[in-house]
Parts: C-alpha cells; structure tokens; sequence
C-alpha cells in the first residue's frame, strides 16, 4: 500500500491528487474491461506508472522549472517498509547531502547514491529510496546533492560525485568498502565517475551498480520512442534532459554518452533495467557492447518492468527479486 504526501502549494494538491484518483478509476475500469496497458501489471503498478509519467509530463508543461519541480513534488507517494532509517544531514564543511543510517549504526561498508531524475529533479521520491536502499540492503549510505541542470550544466554533477567520493576516502574509507549505486541519470553518473576516478589514477570503488542508467544522451534504439506507451519516463524528457545537461558548454554528445567510452581497468559494473522503458535498447547494447571487450559487466533485466521499479521495494515481486539480486552480488564480493 502506497502513502502519500502533500508538499507546496494548494492548487498543485488538489490537482495533483484529482489526477491520481482520475487514473485510478480509469486503471480499475481498464482492468476490469481487459483494456489495461499491460494485462501483466497489477493494478497499483499501472497506476503508478500512468501517475508518475503525468506528472513528469505536467512539470515539462512550466515555463520554469522551478513551478515544473513545486508541481512535481506537490503529491509524492511511497511504499510501505519495516526498517527504520535515520537520516542526518552533512556539516556546512562538507559536501551537501545526507546519511542514512538503518537504526542509525554505522557500517564497515558505505553506499555512495547518486541520485536520478534527470539531472533537474532532486525529489523526496529519491531521498525515500536512498533510505530504502540503506534499509534494505543494510548498509550505511551517503547521498550528495549535486548542483542540478539546467541551472548548472555539466561538468558540475560530476565534479560534485567526485567530491562527494574523495569526501567518503578522506574520512578513512577504503575504495574496496565503497559501493556506488545510482538510477537513471544517476546511473550515468556512476559511470561517468569510474571514468574520472580512472582518469585521475584514484583507487576503484568495490562496484559500481546501475539502475535503469542512462547510456547516451543522444537518441538511440528502437525502445526510445517505442516504449512511450508503457514507460514513466519519455523519449522526449532524455532529450531536454541532454539539453540541459549540455547547457552552453557545447561538450560534444559522445564525450559524455557512456556507451562510447573505454571501460577497461574499472571497477565491476552490475546493470539493472526493464524491458519496458525507454531507455532499455542503449542500456542492452551499452552492456553487450562491454561484454564483448571482456569488460567486467553484469546486466540483469525483467520483461514486464518500466524505468526505475526498484523503487517499489519489496511491495512488488520483480522489484524484490531485483533487490534480492542487489544484496546476493554485494555479500558475493563485499568484506563483511
């Protein structure tokens, strides 16, 4: 069962939550006249996805992404968990962020979340899942809130997950204790990251762990328009997103399109993605592209899943056994 949570102004809650009840009656009736979607999907799954791609949809709709962000934040929904995180921001001193901490106790071995949405959106749905991952998972987790686009076009995300990983070695933590886990665009950035830490001969973090990342920022595949229908996020929204994300820098695409570049001599990557999203085609072919160089990569996918279902926790089957999947790899290779 999903809870949900008023943010802003009135206006965007009324509407916010007269859309949600508008397409959950429209899903209950589709399901029940055999016309859903995807007959595959339960029904809070479909309502889930047909919310969230609206609501992405309406924030694009703003002239500012300001009142987009206000809109898109004014209704957030989460799901249900038996842990109990605790989160604690960073000192003025150090990169902004939070730790979450599962009962509040430290752990050998910490998790570096760098966070989706583009590039633009820094929702409480992400901080919901930053905590759900340090619950789930057990593990001590340090989420950074890098600058966001377009207000601050690249190279800003990465040089702040670069400070953010020398931030986690200065206090002591060795590279073999770090896990770097990130959705979305923030799965791009753990890429990006490996590069730069190979780049600038810094130490390797344990592995780096991809949900539903974004491989190139350019169009690519056949699933970037095909799976509009099914998917949250649209082929539309990636492309205003590498937009903002290239701002006035004028960097060339494939310079900061992770499928082009050379992953040799990094630390292991483990990719997780749907079937379903738009982003799946970059996401196989990144991953097949690696395999074939002999590169250290693992892709693992679910048929019937849309971008970012992890966040489902373990209120849905495929979103448990990704996690299940998740906690497998990192007792397989991580010191207790």
């Amino acid at each position: 069962m999903s809870k949900i949570k008023f943010n802003g102004k009135i206006s965007y809650r009324i509407s916010s939550y007269l859309k949600l009840s508008q397409i959950a009656l429209k899903v209950i009736w589709s399901k029940l006249t055999k016309k859903s979607i995807n007959s595959k999907w339960s029904t809070d799954f479909e309502i889930g996805v047909l919310f969230w791609r609206h609501q992405f949809n309406r924030a694009f709709s703003y002239s500012s992404i300001q009142e987009g962000r206000a809109y898109f934040e004014s209704l957030i929904t989460s799901v249900d968990e038996d842990f109990e995180v605790i989160s604690t921001p960073t000192n003025p001193n150090e990169p902004r962020g939070e730790w979450h901490r599962l009962d509040g106790q430290p752990t050998k071995n910490k998790i570096l979340y760098l966070h989706g949405g583009g590039y633009t959106f820094r929702s409480e749905i992400s901080l919901n899942f930053a905590r759900m991952l340090a619950g789930l998972l057990k593990i001590e987790l340090f989420m950074p809130f890098y600058r966001l686009t377009p207000e601050h076009p690249h190279p800003a995300q990465i040089e702040d997950a670069l400070a953010a990983y020398k931030y986690l070695r200065n206090k002591g933590i060795e590279a073999r204790n770090i896990i770097i886990i990130g959705d979305s665009a923030g799965g791009h950035l753990v890429l990006m990251l490996l590069l730069a830490l190979k780049q600038l001969n810094l130490p390797q973090p344990a592995i780096g762990i991809c949900l539903s990342p974004w491989t190139d920022i350019g169009e690519r595949g056949k699933s970037f328009y095909g799976n509009d229908k099914y998917d949250l996020v649209q082929g539309y929204m990636a492309k205003q997103f590498d937009h903002w994300l290239q701002g006035n820098t004028n960097p060339v695409s494939e310079s900061l399109s992770p499928i082009y570049q050379d992953f040799s001599n990094v630390a292991p990557i483990y990719v997780q993605a749907g079937v379903k999203e738009v982003l799946f085609d970059m996401i196989d072919e990144f991953a097949s592209k690696l395999k074939a160089q002999n590169i250290n990569i693992t892709l693992d996918t679910w048929p019937q899943m849309t971008h970012n279902f992890q966040f489902h926790g373990n209120t849905h089957p495929d979103s448990k056994d990704a996690f299940s999947k998740i906690q497998n790899l990192i007792k397989k290779i991580m010191q207790p």
